[in-house]
């Protein structure tokens, strides 16, 4: 078992970035036993001072001249100094999940000892110091380690990809990753099913089985999650008459503490199967999946621009009759982005479109709404050509990465941000149109840089039925931003899906005909200053509060697995705890962890926080 020890330069790395060492197949072999990570993110904080440069000043003789007693109390006052701003400057960064172990957090400005090093979530929002970080190579390594931790009651919280933005896969004491156990372990071609070690990525997957002409039935945004973390925490797709991503799990290898490696499925052991689909990593470690693939094909996009009033006329009609359908709403604006997607027909001429606007064209109001706000925000200078001939060439920009610079200049402006959300509806206007491509390319979707993100999920009738509620909360959401002046940026995302019968979902249903719409809001974090970041977190933590208590028991929304936030409030987290005990099974829940991990060696603060044992009957 390669236990990996990672060095302090491992900060937001490791196997937690998107670009990580795990997804690099040509390297994920060679990952020593003691790792140095790739290089720290663009805008990393700036690195920790040079231990043998402190030591080396306060290790000096005691007799010396008087002017290198001088020297030497600089030089300590340089690294009192260093010291301070990074404790100032830790303090006022947001750690909302933990706020308990800040003190621990000044580590990330000092030389940290050799045990103990931070592992961060893709967003940066939430980050822990550990000692133990877990990589097994094999089930048999697997298996011992879960052993030999549930005999020493030895943390070992089961993380995936670390893409989840309320970090439900962190624990201090201790993580275990399925990294190195990614391999494709069968495909059964007829049935269209295939086995894969829980650690392969989505992406990777979805390349394994094109040979066989198969694919996933539905897909997330992005492709970089592990299939046992996607799984686990309940992701979906889009499409009304498609299920949530648990809902392809046939069958599963559950590695538990109490009662070793289990294999369920609805036929063997129906109950558990449907609790552990979506079991949030605290039931056992999920080691092999089983999934119902379907047979791979091309779709066709049709992206195009319309508003609330065209929507609600035509909202049966597009979700009954596309196969996947999202709205994009652009916050202070009228303007609805639809984007469909259905498979190339066979027999049926695909429509022919030539756009109107070239790319370069799109982008180009976004440009000059850049290069005017650098002006704005950069008094000193005097103008326009100056300034963006001091920027990298923004030519070279993404849509994406022009809005992440736009609101960095001034994120919590609502004025600004509204020019910023025109903006984007001005590009999303000349980007109408169609392209073709394999479902794996086609439904994936740029969520931009870093952020903070709160997606609810709630019921919406059913297809031949739908009872138009997911357009009333939009409605009723886009008024609250208004009347509130929030400063929200674009999108708000909604999507559909069919309901699971996994019991833990957000979308679980006894009756098969029901549909969920999801809808996610969002702030950006587009920089790395800490003060920033700090006023954008309560920023976005106000808009979501008052979602919270104006729409969600209105509508009968629960967060999704992966974003929900743990209150610091005792009130308030006695109140979240009381409402998912209405949605989900709970107690049911806080039997099977008792019965298959009885000394909690899966749990971490959340799940302790969100199922406390002591309120099981």
């Amino acid at each position: 078992m390669c236990i990996v020890t990672p060095t302090p330069k491992m900060l937001r790395t490791l196997i937690l970035r998107r670009h990580s060492l795990q997804s690099q197949p040509h390297l994920r072999r060679h990952i020593p036993t003691t790792t140095t990570a790739a290089a720290p993110f663009p805008h990393s904080p700036p690195p920790p001072p040079n231990p043998s440069f402190i030591r080396a000043f306060s290790s000096a003789p005691q007799s010396s001249s008087p002017s290198s007693d001088a020297e030497l109390r600089k030089y300590l006052g340089y690294t009192a100094l260093l010291i301070f701003c990074g404790a100032a400057t830790y303090f006022s960064f947001p750690f909302p999940e933990n706020a308990k172990h800040k003190k621990a957090h000044l580590f990330r400005y000092a030389p940290l000892p050799e045990d103990l090093h931070p592992v961060s979530n893709w967003s940066g929002t939430h980050e822990v110091l550990t000692r133990h970080f877990h990589q097994p190579e094999s089930l048999s390594q697997l298996e011992d380690l879960l052993k030999s931790s549930h005999q020493n009651k030895a943390k070992i919280r089961p993380l995936g990809s670390g893409l989840s933005p309320n970090g439900i896969g962190l624990a201090r004491a201790g993580m275990v990753n399925l990294g190195l156990l990614d391999q494709i372990l069968a495909v059964d071609k007829d049935k269209k099913t295939v086995t894969v070690q829980a650690g392969i990525r989505v992406q990777q997957l979805v390349d394994g089985i094109k040979e066989y002409g198969l694919t996933l039935q539905n897909f997330a945004s992005i492709r970089e999650q592990q299939i046992g973390g996607i799984v686990q925490v309940g992701a979906h797709g889009t499409g009304a008459r498609l299920p949530p991503i648990d809902e392809q799990v046939i069958s599963m290898k559950l590695v538990t503490p109490a009662k070793g490696t289990i294999e369920i499925s609805k036929e063997k052991d129906p109950e558990l199967f449907y609790l552990a689909r979506v079991g949030l990593g605290g039931l056992g470690v999920v080691a092999e999946v089983t999934l119902q693939c379907v047979e791979r094909q091309e779709l066709v996009e049709h992206t195009f621009v319309s508003n609330m009033k065209e929507i609600k006329k035509n909202h049966k009609k597009l979700l009954s009759e596309n196969k996947h359908v999202k709205y994009l709403y652009i916050p202070y604006t009228e303007t609805v982005v639809v984007v469909t997607c259905n498979p190339v027909s066979k027999w049926k001429r695909n429509p022919k479109f030539v756009p109107k606007y070239s790319a370069d064209e799109a982008l180009q109001h976004v440009r000059d709404l850049y290069k005017e706000s650098l002006v704005k925000y950069r008094p000193t200078e005097t103008a326009a050509k100056s300034v963006v001939d001091n920027e990298p060439d923004i030519n070279t920009l993404s849509f994406t990465e022009l809005r992440d610079k736009l609101l960095a200049l001034d994120p919590l402006n609502k004025d600004h941000v509204m020019k910023v959300n025109h903006a984007e509806a001005e590009f999303w206007k000349k980007s109408e149109g169609y392209r073709v491509g394999w479902s794996d390319e086609i439904l994936g979707f740029d969520c931009g840089g870093q952020q903070w993100v709160s997606e609810t999920c709630f019921p919406a009738g059913t297809l031949s039925n739908p009872s138009l509620k997911d357009l009333q909360y939009i409605e009723e959401l886009k008024q609250l931003i208004e009347r509130e002046e929030i400063p929200a940026p674009a999108p708000i995302e909604q999507r559909w899906t069919a309901c699971s019968q996994s019991s833990m979902s957000p979308a679980s249903s006894s009756s098969k005909d029901d549909i969920f719409s999801w809808v996610g809001i969002i702030m950006y974090l587009p920089t790395m200053d800490a003060r920033q970041r700090k006023d954008i977190t309560e920023e976005f933590f106000h808009y979501r509060r008052l979602t919270q208590s104006q729409l969600w028991d209105k509508y009968s929304a629960y967060e999704h697995w992966a974003k929900i936030e743990v209150p610091k409030d005792k009130e308030e987290l006695v109140a979240l705890q009381q409402r998912l005990r209405k949605r989900f099974p709970v107690d049911s829940y806080n039997n099977a962890r008792a019965a298959l991990d009885p000394n909690k060696i899966l749990s971490n603060n959340m799940l302790e926080k969100l199922f406390p044992l002591s309120q099981t009957n």
